[in-house]
């Protein structure tokens, strides 16, 4: 697997990433922790049950960084310059821990860098979906990567 440079980009390329993870509860505890994050709605399995997911939910920068590292394989990978920016992110459904993601991109515009003249900025629109064939998780997220070399 490899990220493409950006003249092998063109707007509407669509990639059904082949990379699935499944989300278990370590992964779920280590990023609560890791940032601080004290929702008992993350943590505490009777808390969670008294809400109407009626058990824990994983944390989402969880699913969103998941989102984007399967991702990673097929756009960017080793002709990434520098993540620009990530916009629109949107949950619109719950993950589980034993819930299974898989992600989904499309290119969806491309403009030569004015400012690297070795570069070029794809704005991808990411989907992780789980194995229910739910949207989980959105997001818009501009990249620079290198051109071709000559």
């Amino acid at each position: 697997m490899s990220g493409r440079y950006y003249e092998e980009w063109t707007v509407g390329d669509v990639i059904a990433h082949p990379i699935r993870r499944t989300v278990t509860e370590t992964d779920n505890l280590l990023i609560t922790a890791l940032t601080h994050n004290p929702q008992p709605l993350h943590l505490d399995a009777e808390y969670a049950a008294d809400t109407e997911f009626g058990r824990i939910v994983v944390n989402g920068t969880f699913t969103f960084a998941l989102m984007v590292g399967l991702t990673v394989g097929e756009t960017t990978l080793g002709t990434l310059v520098a993540n620009l920016g990530y916009d629109a992110v949107k949950m619109p459904r719950p993950v589980f821990v034993g819930d299974t993601l898989r992600a989904e991109s499309q290119v969806i515009s491309l403009r030569a860098s004015e400012s690297r003249p070795k570069a070029g900025i794809v704005t991808f629109s990411h989907h992780a979906i789980n194995q229910r064939d739910e949207v989980v998780c959105t997001c818009t997220r501009t990249a620079l990567v290198q051109r071709r070399p000559q």
